[in-house]
């Protein structure tokens, strides 16, 4: 079985998440996500055709009270201590490019 996981797709992922990972780490991370998907491939041959689907596992009913909309008077606390802002936003730097890979120059 070829792995689904390839170390660039590793590296690509632990940039993503901001992660610094030794080469044992990443060693020993593939190997684990090739035991997990692994896994999911046994469990794509089960016959599930007669399965209901569950949405939830319970039948819990929801509790909450329903949404209302309240003033914070607290909403604009630190917005005038943040680098920069826009119209009540916090402005912060780009997470993903136009071309849909992140915006720090990776994929």
């Amino acid at each position: 079985m070829s792995s689904l996981i390839t170390k660039h797709t590793l590296e690509h992922l632990a940039k993503l998440a901001r992660l610094e990972l030794t080469a044992h780490e990443e060693e020993r991370f593939l190997k684990d996500l090739a035991k997990i998907l692994a896994h999911f491939e046994e469990l794509q041959e089960l016959d599930t055709k007669n399965v209901a689907p569950l949405t939830g596992g319970t039948e819990l009913k929801n509790v909450f009270r329903e949404d209302t909309l309240t003033e914070n008077p607290n909403s604009r606390a630190g917005l005038e201590s943040f680098p920069e802002s826009r119209d009540d936003f916090l402005k912060i730097p780009p997470v993903f490019s136009a071309e849909g890979g992140s915006a720090s120059g990776g994929e």
